[in-house]
Parts: structure tokens; sequence; C-alpha cells
């Protein structure tokens, strides 16, 4: 018989590759997205350069900005890519959210919302607003996924409850991130030195939403073991690491609380007297909490919180040969509005 051509051979591997690729499971795809979100100059992208290694100094981020890294699995084998992207401005670009969670990425999609510890009275505001926001696109895109492959968005919903045992004693009393979620407390190097209370009240008020919300949560510095512990959780999100299962509950230390491994029960209840907590208003547990902690840290002026929307004024991405100009240029216009309502006055009495 003749021998196969270069052409069937060529063939005949490919199908070989097709059929291996249905069979396989998500971790096979080698391609992931971490999304960070959080706290203006809360140290997203320093996280971001030391997760790839990269010895560089992190600048002020601009909007949305995207980076990736790779990671080998094996010898002969395809590289594991990592999509990072980041969102800059705190709360006031929250319509950017929308650009990399779609229908395409979603099912290899992990968030990590980095919450700057040293501003308690910011730490609320921003960690609600940019969840709320953040889930209710991801809810959109799961509808609008269910309507195309409604397989694959029942999966989601299943995977929701992964990180939650099924034996686990809350089970009916949390509500899972319909992603994964990671819930970092940055700059502990100055949240160590904050009154004892006041430390109890962030750490109890913190665990209680990441464990709502089927979340893990660490805190970080600048040093270097934490950072190593942040990275090795980074790179379970990005690349399919075995997870951490070490569990650290101590607020006088830096927590590290792996999704599914707390319970209400070692948290306890909102630290305010049993007499004050029916004087609180809520209609939920998330917002008794939310109640308990801005009494102790009430949040500042919405206008304070929603900082600058027009990133072209925010003092940090000043530029003073372009800064006059814009200037200029605002001054010519404010000059041709009076001069069209001067004419169109004139007008008005000419008729």
């Amino acid at each position: 018989m003749p021998s196969e051509t270069l052409w069937e051979i060529a063939k005949t591997e490919v199908e070989k590759k097709r059929s291996h690729g249905s069979e396989g499971n998500e971790t096979e795809i080698g391609e992931k997205s971490v999304f960070f979100i959080g706290s203006k100059n809360g140290g997203k992208t320093t996280i971001i350069l030391r997760c790839l290694d990269r010895d560089e100094q992190a600048k002020p981020t601009l909007a949305l900005e995207y980076t990736y890294g790779r990671r080998t699995k094996g010898h002969n084998t395809p590289k594991d890519i990592a999509h990072f992207w980041e969102l800059g401005g705190g709360t006031s670009l929250l319509d950017l959210i929308s650009i990399p969670i779609t229908c395409d990425t979603l099912r290899k999609f992990s968030i990590v919302l980095v919450l700057d510890l040293s501003k308690p009275n910011d730490l609320w505001p921003t960690m609600e607003n940019l969840l709320q926001a953040t889930k209710s696109h991801v809810d959109k895109v799961i509808m609008k996924l269910g309507k195309t492959d409604s397989k694959a968005a029942s999966e989601m919903r299943q995977k929701m409850w992964s990180a939650v045992q099924k034996d686990h004693p809350d089970r009916e009393l949390i509500d899972p991130f319909p992603i994964p979620l990671v819930i970092i407390g940055s700059k502990y190097d100055v949240f160590q030195d904050f009154d004892p209370e006041k430390r109890k009240v962030i750490c109890k008020t913190l665990r209680f939403v990441a464990h709502y919300y089927g979340a893990s949560l660490m805190f970080t510095s600048k040093s270097e073991a934490l950072l190593l512990k942040i990275r090795g959780v980074i790179n379970q999100l990005a690349f399919g690491i075995d997870k951490s299962k070490s569990i650290c509950v101590d607020q006088n230390k830096p927590l590290f609380i792996t999704a599914g491994l707390d319970s209400l029960c070692q948290i306890g209840s909102p630290p305010v007297p049993d007499s004050d907590i029916g004087k609180l208003q809520a209609h939920s547990p998330m917002e008794l909490w939310k109640r308990v902690y801005e009494k102790l840290f009430p949040p500042k002026s919405t206008n304070t919180l929603k900082a600058i929307q027009d990133p072209a004024r925010d003092p940090q991405y000043a530029e003073s040969e372009v800064d006059e100009m814009r200037i200029q240029k605002d001054q010519e216009l404010e000059q041709y509005k009076r001069s069209s309502s001067k004419t169109w006055k004139q007008i008005e009495l000419d008729s």
C-alpha cells in the first residue's frame, strides 16, 4: 500500500487535536482573564507588576489598562495566557467595567477588588459601588449568554457555589458572586497602627462581606512575604495553580482567608452593643453591617467620592503644555458662548 502523503498526515493530526480539545475541560484551554478594580491609588498596578515579575515603577492607571502574562505548563506544551485588566479612577469610571467582561470571556473571568485599608471612610462606598456595578453587568452577560448557550449559563450559575461546601452551615444565608472574587486589603503597614477597636470593625466587616459573596479575603503591604502570598492567589486565578488552604483570622495579623473557609459563627455579630442593633434600620444582614460600619467610619460627601469625572482635569495626569492649551480653548469656548448669547438676544429684540 502507498504510504500516506504529508497532507494526509497533517489532516489526521489536526483532527486528533480537535477531538482532544472537545473532550478537554476549561483548564486545558489555558487562557484566563483577571480584572483588577478598587480604590484609587490603592496599589492595583503594583500587585499586577509583582505577579508578572516586572521590575517597573508603577504609574497612575489611565481609565482602563491591559497587559498579559504567560506561563509554561511543561516541556513542549503551549504556554498558558493570562489577561490582566485594570480599572483606574476608583469609582469614577464604572461604565468601563463592561468592556472586558463579555459572553466570550466570562467563563474564564475573575475579579480582584483592591481596597485601601488606610482610608476606612472611603472603603465601604468604594466596595459597594464597584461590586454592585460589576455584579449587575455580569448578571446581564449571563442572561445574554443563556439565550445562545443555556448549558454554559447554567454551568456558570452552578459554578458560583463551587467554593462553598454542600454541608456548609451558612449555605442558605449567603449569595456568592457570579464569578470568582478575591478581596485584597492593601497598605496593611498603615492599617496595623490603627486603634485596635477600629481594626476590629474593619476586619469583621470585610470578613462578613467576603464570606457573603463567597470570596477570598487577604491583606497585603509592601512586605515581600505578603506580596508572595498575594502572587500565589493571583496565579491561581490566572493560571489555575492549586488554591492555598491556609487561613489567618487574627485581627492583629494580616488576614488570609480562602473562599469557603470562614463562617458567620466565627465572624460573629456586627461589633455594636445589642441595645443599639434594634435602633439601626436595616432590611438585610448586609445593610446592617453597612449601618454599623458607617457609624464609626462615615463616608465622605458624594461629590468627593465620585472623584473627578473628567480625567483631563485630574491632577495626577497634569501636563503643563496640554493644560495651558486646554485652558485657552475653554476660554475661547466661553467667549463664543457669550457672543452667541448676545447675538440671539439681539435677534429676538429685532424681531
